[in-house]
């Protein structure tokens, strides 16, 4: 779960905030994780207290169009992490190799690396867990030695923290840094991982018992990757914000060239180590991801090989295509990887409001486990502050276009993609508090009608004494 607070979109996103906007936007990435802590839990407790995960539910709970609407978002969201993935550990072989790999290759060579990580989970699935630890480990040494290399200075990163600021040119960087953190398929993900522990039983207890230390092991989790963007955004923001001579735009592809002119080439192999940390450690991720979707909503179990295979094609085909064009020229990969955080903002509400309806509703979760008024508030704001982030975001990046803003058919198109999106999103709000609503009212309806008989049994007795106090008629 914690390798998608720390995939190569997330460096991307790290690096684009610190070079753009220095400490800034510190403040919004505790926040986010903080936000993504709430989201994880909830997606813990869907999976222990009803023993199915997310796209399980899904399957169940919604018709047929909005069910497809919600498998082709999840998918989307997957590849397009998957794409980053590969861009990212492309990148890094690159940079240990001195450029002697170009970058076409790399992703080549990124495409096929996923079906020797599947070899390693047919000797247990502790030892896939252990690879994916030394990895973060290598991740977090490797980014911590950028940071104390680079002299940080410790009291704008407390400001950072501690002082809220959202410039409005810094509203996509803000966009794409919320996207990259909170990833939809890392919701699907969680709610299905749970269930590989069998150390919980059926009853109340052992349940609530199990959700206590997976929810102390996503806290953990969590932490690790606050220092690691941490770093990352430090070592940015320090070295390349607000300087003379800084390059214009800078992403993976070029991070590592700057590195070395600022800090020597020994900070070159550290960025790409951890780098390509980040992209191995991720892949896995995608592809357990994938096959808990498409079994999940369609019901439909495929060998892993057949599910990595078809993720890494559709993956390898863009990166591919951009890689050979630019030819390590330019910033054509990280405008790719920038795109795809975008489009995990836009698409994270498509995973998130359906687990706010299921974990809100107590026909699903039971009365122990159900959602209380306080996490329903808190969860709701979660939603309220992405989708509201995500509109601001798409504001932006549409007027700031000229090429759309000055055709009246792409304002169309836009305009009538923005408003379907939103009214799915209406939909989704509906079916999240309307069913919450008439639920609450049903049973509060239920208990008026189960009184009602009592009552009458009370009152009768009463009514009669008053009668028979009542004087006789002359």
């Amino acid at each position: 779960m914690s390798i998608a607070y720390v995939d190569p979109g997330n460096l991307e996103s790290d690096l684009q905030t610190g070079s753009k906007t220095g400490y800034v936007l510190l403040w919004l990435l505790l926040l986010t994780t903080l936000m993504g802590f709430l989201v994880q839990i909830q997606s813990a407790k869907l999976g222990v207290a009803t023993g199915k995960h997310l796209a399980q539910h899904c399957r169940e709970q919604y018709n047929i169009v909005p069910r497809l609407v919600l498998w082709i978002m999840a998918e989307v969201a997957i590849i397009g992490s998957d794409i980053q993935e590969v861009v990212g550990s492309a990148i890094a072989i690159s940079l240990l190799s001195g450029g002697r790999v170009p970058l076409w290759a790399g992703v080549l060579i990124t495409g096929a690396d996923a079906f020797v990580l599947l070899l390693l989970e047919r000797f247990g699935v502790r030892i896939l867990e252990a690879s994916f630890g030394i990895m973060i480990a290598m991740m977090g040494v490797s980014f911590g030695i950028m940071y104390w290399k680079a002299d940080v200075p410790t009291n704008a990163v407390l400001e950072g923290f501690l002082i809220p600021r959202l410039p409005r040119k810094d509203v996509p960087t803000a966009v794409a840094l919320v996207g990259s953190l909170i990833m939809p398929h890392n919701i699907y993900l969680h709610s299905a991982l749970v269930q590989s522990r069998k150390a919980f039983s059926t009853t109340d207890d052992c349940k609530k018992e199990a959700i206590l230390y997976f929810n102390i092991e996503s806290a953990l989790s969590l932490l690790s990757s606050i220092f690691i963007n941490l770093y990352v955004v430090g070592v940015f923001a320090h070295g390349f914000y607000d300087m003379d001579g800084a390059p214009e735009e800078i992403g993976l592809e070029n991070a590592g060239k700057y590195l070395g002119e600022t800090y020597g080439h020994f900070m070159v192999v550290i960025w790409a180590l951890g780098l390509l940390a980040a992209g191995q450690s991720s892949t896995m991720t995608g592809t357990y991801t994938g096959q808990f979707v498409m079994q999940g909503y369609l019901d439909l179990k495929i060998k892993p090989w057949v599910r990595v295979l078809f993720t890494r094609c559709v993956a390898i085909i863009p990166a591919v295509a951009v890689a050979m064009y630019f030819d390590g020229a330019g910033l054509g990969l990280d405008h790719l990887n920038q795109s795809l955080n975008l489009l995990q903002s836009i698409q994270l509400p498509f995973a998130l409001l359906p687990l706010l309806l299921l974990t809100s509703s107590v026909d699903i979760m039971g009365e122990k486990f159900v959602n209380s008024t306080l996490t329903t508030v808190a969860t709701s704001s979660v939603a309220f502050l992405v989708v509201a982030i995500n509109a601001w975001g798409v504001f932006e990046a549409v007027v700031t276009q000229e090429i759309i803003m000055n055709s009246r058919i792409l304002v169309t198109l836009v305009t009538i993609v923005v408003l379907v999106y939103l009214n799915f999103l209406l939909y989704l709000v509906y079916l999240a508090y309307g069913r919450s609503c008439k639920a609450v009212l049903q049973r509060l309806l239920d208990r008026h009608s189960a009184a009602l008989p009592e009552e009458k049994e009370k009152l009768l007795p009463e009514a009669m004494q008053d009668m028979q106090s009542l004087p006789a008629s002359t």
